[in-house]
């Protein structure tokens, strides 16, 4: 018989990576259905072709390292379907294969596998693409035009609410448009904010660094805004590009975040600022990819920071 001898405390617990990233799956499904409805059925075949090509990428990594196949633990879907989420519908798919290849293996795989990657592997793979195919990656389709799902792509571009904001002029499209995702460019807001909730919920996140990252985009936005409307600039600034995704879905991720609750909230606060900061001096108008893969960087840093009081410890660090 064969015992398992670790030091205390044994806690016992029903979740298991598998049943954590079914539920991150689940809280995706309505938005990636919604901005379907709206782009047309390319935009799906876009995720099925990421997701499947980071599964295949990661069972060919293990075959050939000779590791256990993690492909059922479902991170390789997640990690497909959100950089799917931050692709154009009208992305070659050859192109967003790529992508999750390079997210599976170099991001993830070369670092250790699963829980030893630095870097979001997602949102790295957003960035090696933007690198490679800057042009692919601005390409925009206006909402409505049903793009078809095989075929060469012939989509009338349209200026994204964050293309409008760089001039700086406030969006063409509502609020209530920007919410729903009827617009060129975006998800649909208030579905992921939903699927935030629901992770919430299920206790899969806490809601520290998306509270901490919205905040502080939404109070320098609204200090620091641009045209007449303070109140109406910090809210597009919200609700443009990949804040709620990258808020909710990314930052969130708990092998590139902190695990103390004050370096969480640190760590959320940065990449609020930092996502500003791209925003308004950058080259391109989106700053969220790159604020996350820079606070991930600092994620060793905030926990050292903000360690935790041990339990039982008072003010000046005499322990009861």
């Amino acid at each position: 018989m064969k015992l398992t001898v670790t030091s205390s405390p044994h806690i016992r617990g029903r979740d298991t990576i598998q049943r954590t990233m079914v539920d991150v799956l689940i809280a995706l499904v309505p938005a990636l259905i919604a901005s379907t409805v709206v782009m047309g059925p390319r935009n799906l075949g876009v995720a099925v072709v990421s997701m499947s090509a980071a599964i295949a990428a990661e069972w060919l990594f293990s075959l050939a390292c000779k590791k256990p196949n993690p492909v059922r633990d479902g991170s390789a879907a997640v990690t497909g379907l959100l950089l799917a989420m931050t692709l154009p519908a009208t992305i070659p798919y050859w192109m967003a294969a790529l992508g999750a290849a390079f997210a599976v293996i170099v991001v993830k795989g070369a670092f250790g596998g699963l829980g030893q990657n630095i870097f979001n592997p997602a949102l790295a793979a957003r960035a090696f693409l933007l690198v490679l195919f800057p042009a692919a990656l601005v390409r925009y389709a206006a909402p409505g035009q049903n793009l078809s799902l095989f075929g060469t792509v012939d989509a009338i571009v349209s200026a994204t609410p964050l293309h409008h904001m760089q001039m700086p002029v406030l969006p063409e499209q509502s609020l209530w448009e920007m919410l729903m995702g009827n617009s060129s460019g975006t998800l649909s807001e208030g579905l992921l904010l939903l699927g935030g909730v629901y992770l919430v919920w299920r206790k899969v996140i806490s809601v520290r660094i998306p509270a901490a990252y919205l905040g502080t985009l939404a109070a320098l936005t609204f200090i620091f805004y641009k045209g007449e409307d303070p109140l109406a600039w910090m809210l597009y600034s919200l609700l443009s590009g990949g804040v709620v995704l990258g808020a909710v879905f990314m930052a969130t991720d708990y092998v590139t975040s902190p695990v103390t609750p004050k370096g969480q909230i640190l760590y959320g606060m940065g990449c609020g600022a930092l996502t500003m900061v791209f925003r308004y001096v950058g080259l391109y108008p989106e700053g969220v990819t790159y604020a996350i893969l820079m606070m991930n960087a600092t994620v060793w840093l905030l926990e050292r920071l903000a360690p935790p009081r041990p339990f039982g410890e008072k003010k000046g660090g005499v322990l009861l």
